[in-house]
């Protein structure tokens, strides 16, 4: 009888291992105490800089954003930027005001806003060209999430 417990133990023991070890190839992320809760992972790099589109643009600033478990990154309100994703359901052009009331030039200087990551568990790569400075801070007068 002994020698078939200890198969089971050694069986036991290689399930956990297994357990374990798959556990930790994956990312950890950290649960409050007492909750079963799961969430999707919410974290994003934010960038604005000078050119004509996302691929060849010269990055003037850029923070980054994590919404889940909490706000946080180096985003100056992290807090108000995740929630403002949030009630635009993920949708950053939803955020861009099309009809700013502010006066701008018409001088070509163009500016790019981009977002990469992850937003609630699926991959996200978003950008937008604004002719200059001024016309992109009057889209976005109303949004924290790119006001760094």
């Amino acid at each position: 009888m002994r020698p078939i417990r200890n198969k089971l133990g050694a069986v036991g023991a290689a399930t956990v291992l297994a357990l374990t070890g798959a556990a930790a190839a994956s990312p950890a992320h950290a649960q409050p105490t007492g909750t079963t809760s799961l969430y999707a992972p919410s974290a994003l790099v934010l960038t604005v800089g000078s050119g004509e589109e996302a691929g060849p643009v010269t990055v003037e600033r850029a923070v980054t954003l994590s919404c889940e478990p909490r706000p946080g990154g180096t985003h100056p309100s992290p807090a108000a930027a995740c929630g403002e994703l949030r009630a635009a359901g993920g949708e950053f052009s939803g955020l861009i005001d099309t009809s700013p009331r502010r006066i701008c030039t018409r001088e070509w200087d163009p500016v790019v806003i981009t977002a990469h990551g992850v937003w609630q568990g699926k991959q996200v790569s978003w950008s937008a060209t604004f002719g200059n400075t001024c016309l992109m801070e009057g889209g976005l007068a109303e949004s924290a999430l790119f006001a760094f």
